[in-house]
């Protein structure tokens, strides 16, 4: 039996990821029966293998290697144990522990640059996810220059008369409209805001960006946009912008399908200044786009120009970090080359080292490849943090099944594979404006495929019910995690919705519901105790099945059965401020370990 486990810092210190030229040490206990045998070390980048032969600690009964990595990249290791009979391969298990046997998974070694900083300001923080034609309008008479604009409390377009969705049904969320509701924000104690994309585009989404200079007139203009981020500044609260770089809107400056702005376009002329921005099979109406969207023309990777544009002086990002603007969530980072997203980080940086650069990334991102390149998220050379996908997945499935060791391992995986301080910037999502409103995956409601029926149902009691109380469970799991928590807009009043864009209704205020109460109690125990959340993460199992969350001080008490588990001793709740002494179904306690 063997008893190494990468997890525990007797076995592997330090934990996780390291720096390069830190030294590591690995300590590999044997059996009796291997006392006598020779153990290896295989360390292996890509095709490459180092091979390091462990030396044995006969009074521990253990092998053990110190060593460093001169290079930042994402290793695998494993071991090999030979004695007479021959060599036993040795990989791990999923909870990291060793097992003998061939073809097994290797363990991950993450190996980052010594001056890879990441922001402080966000660790222990906690944003909010605006979209931003959603959320709050202050009444300005302002039309969409297409479109319709909608009643407040009207019902979403999900198709136009020909069975086509254009997102041209406009509410007219805007700048004046978010101003009037951060002491709204601040009750909850958030200290970012997330806003989708507010360029100038002809979509209620803004993800075809029309002009990446000018602020759609419907939701602003820039000086309304710099009045947003002073007003939040005197409230602690920073903004984020969503950085659209892998495509144009096909209505926009650049590629000016429809002939509504006065450039001449890459679609009307192969000697417009912006032609090599796009790849065309046939000129004008063949081209390529993201996912075959063709009011999304897609950007050509090569694009030097597109870059300069973007990331060179004077340009996109210059402007608005410039007006104020604390963080860049990057979308669709994957599709952008590595060059350019190091050129993004290298352009931000030089304006302020303390600005967040964040990547929409859907799965574990530290061995993300895409356009056959390995990305080098975590290198020190690209992003700060990312959104943090595979947790939004744990956190689900978790209370849905109830697999206590299934959530610790996926958890586990990710806090070994990203350095800690990106990790700590990281957005810890349950929802965003691309899925499912988390009440309605949470009551586990599976109606009809037909988006018309999709649109038109609504929970019923019982299934509100238990989404809610899920829903209570995933945010209290959701502020424990590393990371920073993300309320997408509308969830911390239990909002509903399908998938998109049945999950971007606007936002109901005057809502004062138990579930936004819960929110702003959730939200002053993590500002009241943010040291304790800038720190690690333990997660034990409990005999009972429940599993305990521990943040520094702070423990939450994690029950998604539908039995209610006694407690051994009386026990304070910090969140319902009460002693209690059992959890109910369904239902979370947040209690000190230590006075």
């Amino acid at each position: 039996m063997l008893s190494f486990n990468s997890r525990d810092i007797k076995y592997k210190k330090p934990f996780g990821a390291v720096t390069v030229g830190q030294q590591i040490k690995i300590s590999f206990p044997t059996p009796d029966a291997f006392i006598h045998a020779t153990v290896t070390m295989i360390l292996r980048h890509g095709n490459d293998n180092q091979k390091y032969q462990m030396i044995l600690d006969r009074h521990k009964k253990t092998f053990v290697l110190k060593f460093q990595v001169d290079m930042p990249g994402v290793y695998f290791y494993r071991f090999e144990i030979e004695d007479e009979n021959g060599i036993k391969y040795v990989g791990r298990d999923e909870q990291g522990s060793a097992i003998i046997g061939e073809w097994l998974p290797e363990w991950q070694l993450s190996v980052y640059e010594k001056n890879y900083k990441t922001p402080d300001w966000l660790k222990g923080g906690l944003i909010y996810h605006i979209f931003a034609d959603r959320f709050a309008r202050v009444d300005d008479e302002k039309l969409p220059r297409f479109g319709r604009l909608k009643s407040w409390y009207e019902d979403l377009t999900i198709a136009d008369w020909d069975g086509v969705y254009r997102a041209n049904d406009f509410y007219g969320g805007n700048i004046k409209g978010i101003i009037s509701k951060l002491d709204y924000l601040a009750e909850l104690s958030i200290n970012a805001i997330y806003l989708s994309p507010v360029y100038k585009s002809s979509s209620n989404h803004r993800y075809d960006v029309g002009d990446y200079m000018t602020v759609d007139p419907l939701f602003g203009d820039e000086d309304e946009f710099v009045d947003l981020v002073c007003e939040c500044k005197k409230r602690g609260i920073y903004v984020i912008m969503d950085g659209v770089f892998n495509h144009t809107g096909a209505d926009s400056i650049y590629f000016n399908k429809f002939g509504h702005y006065d450039e001449i376009g890459a679609y009307q002329s192969k000697n417009s200044k912006y032609y090599d921005w796009y790849s065309f099979e046939e000129f004008p109406d063949k081209y390529a786009c993201w996912w075959g969207i063709t009011v999304v023309p897609s950007i050509r990777r090569d694009s030097t120009s597109f870059r300069q544009f973007i990331a060179g002086d004077n340009g996109v990002i210059e402007k608005w970090t410039k007006l104020g603007v604390q963080g860049w969530r990057l979308d669709v980072v994957d599709e952008l080359s590595s060059d350019f997203v190091k050129e993004i980080r290298t352009k931000i940086k030089s304006l302020a080292k303390d600005v967040a650069v964040i990547g929409e990334v859907w799965e574990d991102a530290s061995t993300k490849v895409s356009y056959s390149e390995e990305r080098e998220y975590f290198y020190g050379r690209e992003l700060d943090g990312v959104m943090n996908y595979p947790f939004c997945r744990a956190i689900i499935e978790y209370i849905l099944n109830s697999d206590a060791m299934k959530f610790k391992n996926e958890v586990m995986d990710i806090m070994e594979n990203y350095p800690a301080h990106a990790l700590e910037c990281c957005m810890t999502i349950i929802g965003t404006h691309d899925t499912t409103r988390i009440i309605n995956v949470l009551s586990e409601t599976k109606p009809s495929t037909d988006k018309v029926m999709r649109l038109g149902y609504r929970l019923n009691y019982n299934e509100y019910k238990l989404g809610l109380a899920r829903v209570k469970l995933a945010s209290v799991m959701q502020y424990f995690l590393p990371g920073v928590p993300v309320i997408y807009y509308g969830d911390e009043i239990g909002m509903q919705g399908f998938d998109d864009p049945i999950n971007r209704r606007p936002m109901v205020f005057g809502n004062e519901s138990e579930l936004l109460s819960h929110y702003i109690k959730l939200g002053k125990l993590r500002k009241e105790n943010r040291a304790d959340f800038k720190g690690g993460l333990l997660i034990n199992i409990r005999e009972d099945g429940m599993i305990e969350l521990l943040r520094g001080a702070l423990v939450a008490y994690i029950n998604p059965t539908t039995e209610e588990i006694l407690l051994p001793v009386a026990t304070y709740d910090i969140l319902e401020d009460r002693t209690i002494c059992s959890i109910l179904p369904l239902s979370a306690i947040v209690t000190k370990t230590h006075e």
